[in-house]
């Protein structure tokens, strides 16, 4: 899938983007104009290519986690919330008849915090609710503060960290912080846009990058390296797209780069090389790297021929909101189902 627009192209005027985005986006959809455009002004904005190609690959991703709603219903969320702060009021020694008396205190639209609570429907909704606790509920701050639950939001669902730190840039005026602009449909479909095609990849297939829209930029290439480790060293790994383990000391290494080590002799590498190119694998230069290019070339003796360079992580999703055993693989597979449909419309 390519991504930037070269000079020798011809560019799709906005219109031309805008009337192929309507004809692809499902007729059952009331506002499909409106999509359009602001699914076109993230292309432009971030001047990735709006191929075909590229344009049904955030369609199907809006299709599969929103079914094209800006601030999509969460099925359980009352429930959800109250446990989450219950957890927390847990963890902090807050004793319970405190929590439920700090609950009964009247909002600024005259219910109390625990009615509002239970009425809930949206992410959004929650969010705006923990903020206003934090400034109004007593041990609001020493309980909810920094611990605003949702960490995703949106019709792309995409992460409001990964949004916070890619803000340089946004073309919209802020309506308040970057948080709050991800539930809007302009700033979710925005920054969901970056996350799944701003970034350069060799994959051949868009499989992939749904994989990594889950998984985060380039676990389908890591979990595809993880396998060649596993092979050239002989150790079980899991494939999961996690090179280090975050805040591993050098004489404790995560599973993988432990794994790498045993070859060392082979790769001509010591441990600090090893972990400076593992230190790559959120990068399209990790490919780069003598120690990618000599895993490969050594699992590839062992086995006897070529290796695939990108595979679906073993990833099992976790979350308050997920009732089922879900996997990223489940999850890539649904998006590319819809890609595959939306290419065909």
């Amino acid at each position: 899938m390519a991504l930037l627009l070269t000079a020798c192209e011809p560019r799709p005027t906005p219109e031309e983007v805008r009337a192929e985005l309507t004809r692809r986006i499902p007729r059952s959809v009331p506002d499909r104009a409106d999509w359009a455009r602001d699914i076109q002004a993230a292309f432009a904005a971030q001047e990735i290519e709006p191929s075909v190609s590229n344009l049904c690959a955030v369609l199907a991703v809006i299709e599969q986690e929103s079914t094209y709603r800006a601030d999509p219903p969460v099925t359980g969320l009352p429930q959800i919330a109250r446990n989450e702060i219950a957890r927390r009021a847990e963890r902090l020694h807050v004793p319970a008849f405190m929590l439920d008396a700090a609950l009964d205190i009247r909002s600024t639209d005259g219910r109390t915090y625990a009615e509002r609570l239970a009425a809930l429907r949206t992410e959004r909704e929650l969010s705006e609710l923990f903020e206003e606790m934090i400034h109004r509920v007593p041990l609001g701050r020493r309980m909810l503060d920094g611990f605003n639950p949702v960490h995703t939001s949106g019709p792309m669902q995409v992460s409001i960290a990964f949004a916070e730190r890619n803000a340089r840039g946004y073309p919209y005026p802020r309506d308040g912080s970057i948080r709050h602009e991800v539930f809007t449909r302009r700033g979710g479909i925005y920054f969901g846009t970056m996350h799944l095609l701003g970034y350069p990849a060799n994959y051949r297939q868009p499989l992939y990058r749904f994989a990594d829209f889950n998984a985060g930029w380039y676990a389908s290439r890591n979990a595809a390296f993880q396998r060649a480790v596993s092979i050239a060293a002989g150790k079980a790994l899991v494939f999961d797209g996690d090179l280090l383990a975050p805040g591993a000391p050098m004489d404790s290494p995560g599973a993988t780069e432990a794994a790498v080590r045993t070859i060392a002799p082979q790769l001509g590498m010591d441990a600090a090389g090893i972990r400076d190119d593992l230190g790559r694998g959120r990068l399209l230069a990790f490919e780069d790297t003598a120690l990618y290019r000599n895993v490969f070339a050594i699992a590839e003796r062992k086995a006897g021929g070529a290796l695939a360079r990108a595979r679906l992580p073993q990833i099992d999703l976790k979350s308050p909101k997920i009732s089922r055993r879900l996997t990223t693989a489940w999850f890539a597979d649904r998006v590319n189902q819809r890609w595959k449909q939306c290419m065909a419309r």
